[in-house]
């Protein structure tokens, strides 16, 4: 019955790649495989939704966390790192990729903001990039790495939800590990990341690059911006709001309690109006909603291919097959994940189903609780950079395409994938191999 896990797996794999949504793609995998080892659609659908219960945390986190970020956004604080940007930045090529690299990574981790930051902050720079010749595919590296990187090596934030989701998936299908025993095994893998962005940016796009279409207009947007906005006390409000939310989280060890702290304080400051609280939980359900929904399906998915017994008899078909080779298969355990996390576009929802395959053959092989916690997280990252449906592709093309001259496979998927997959994969391996 192993192969109902592969065929499942490469179902959903051919859904998502054919553009069918994510969330009907798993939904629809997961009930063809209780058909497949002769559960009834009733039986599988109960099954799947019995098995959401525990990413409920990672799914409601995501929620507040959309909230959040919405409410950070109405108070227009990141205008004001626009300015700062322009005004600092102008005609310094690797610094100003550098920069939007690291404001990329505080949306992951100190800001917990995600992707909201990116249709305020881009938009306004693309006629400031056309000036400087920049490669807009740098652009994508250099904000995609801010969206990735951070959250594979940094347990706080996003990284918090991403590290965790490990530590569950290896706990519950029988691996003893801590959160610091994760994080530590990710660093490997994450350094990877900060390899490729040096070859994107001192290798790769360091030669200037004409804009698509002649300039017209000078960059008297970016000029006006910087003349109107002014740092104001609801500003300050907003980073102490931002700080109480990050001190909470730190001290509770919970996104949930730091995320809903930061949320009513920024109301009670007043850095935003009460009357704007349905029109901040809308946008933040809009914005990080599917991707919760996503994470609930895939561990109900993960739920159905546990229960029904297909894993056990996969790994003992797996066992079988690569014997006690670890470097053949940790690469093939790296393969799959990329594989998986291209078709669904999101590295968190593939974690309950990567462990629940990954944790017992890496068991049975012999792998540390480390070395399993480097393939899991790298399998799940893997992918994630490069995906067409992945918000670390999506998110870099809604900024850099606001006029138009950007295109979001050949400028935006393909360069992430090139410069992250490719060293995530290597160094997730030498992490598997070494720790």
């Amino acid at each position: 019955m192993g192969w109902v896990v592969i065929v499942a797996v490469l179902l959903m794999t051919v859904l998502c790649l054919l553009k069918v949504n994510v969330i009907l793609s798993i939904i629809i995998s997961a009930i063809a495989a209780g058909l497949m080892t002769g559960l009834g659609f009733v039986d599988s659908v109960e099954l799947m939704v019995s098995g959401m219960g525990e990413s409920a945390n990672t799914a409601l986190s995501y929620i507040l966390l959309g909230a959040f970020a919405a409410a950070i956004s109405y108070t227009g604080i990141t205008k004001i790192l626009v300015n700062f940007i322009i005004r600092i930045l102008t005609g310094k090529k690797t610094m100003m990729l550098l920069a939007l690299a690291g404001v990329a990574s505080l949306s992951q981790n100190l800001v917990p903001v995600h992707i909201a930051f990116i249709p305020i902050l881009i938009p306004p720079l693309l006629k400031l990039f056309d000036q400087m010749r920049m490669d807009r595919r740098a652009v994508a590296v250099s904000l995609a790495f801010g969206l990735k990187a951070p959250y594979v090596m940094i347990p706080a934030g996003f990284g918090l939800l991403f590290q965790n989701l490990i530590l569950e998936g290896l706990r519950s299908n029988g691996a003893e590990i801590t959160l610091s025993q994760v994080t530590l095994s990710m660093l490997i893998p994450g350094s990877g990341m900060i390899l490729g962005l040096f070859i994107a940016i001192f290798i790769t796009y360091r030669k200037d690059k004409e804009p698509k279409k002649e300039m017209k207009e000078s960059n008297a947007e970016a000029r006006d911006l910087i003349e109107k906005v002014t740092f104001s006390k609801k500003h300050v409000l907003t980073l102490v709001a931002i700080v109480l939310a990050l001190i909470v989280q730190i001290i509770t060890g919970n996104l949930i309690l730091g995320a809903l702290t930061g949320i009513i304080a920024l109301f009670v400051l007043v850095a935003v109006p009460y009357r704007e609280l349905d029109q901040v939980m809308t946008q933040g359900i809009s914005m990080m909603g599917t991707i919760s929904f996503v994470i609930l399906v895939a561990a109900g998915f993960a739920e159905v291919l546990q229960e029904t017994g297909a894993v056990a008899e996969l790994v003992e078909a797996s066992a079988s097959v690569l014997g006690d080779n670890k470097p053949l298969i940790a690469f093939v355990l790296l393969l799959l994940g990329l594989v998986i996390t291209i078709g669904i576009g999101t590295s968190f929802g593939t974690i309950p189903i990567i462990a629940a395959l990954f944790v017992p053959i890496c068991l049975t092989a012999g792998f540390s609780p480390l070395a399993t916690a480097a393939l899991v997280g790298t399998a799940g990252a893997l992918g994630d950079a490069g995906s067409p449906a992945s918000d670390s592709t999506l998110g870099p093309t809604a900024g850099l395409n606001a006029d138009g001259q950007h295109n979001h496979i050949w400028q935006t998927c393909v360069p992430t994938f090139l410069h992250f997959n490719i060293p995530l994969f290597i160094f997730g391996w030498i992490a598997a191999m070494v720790l």
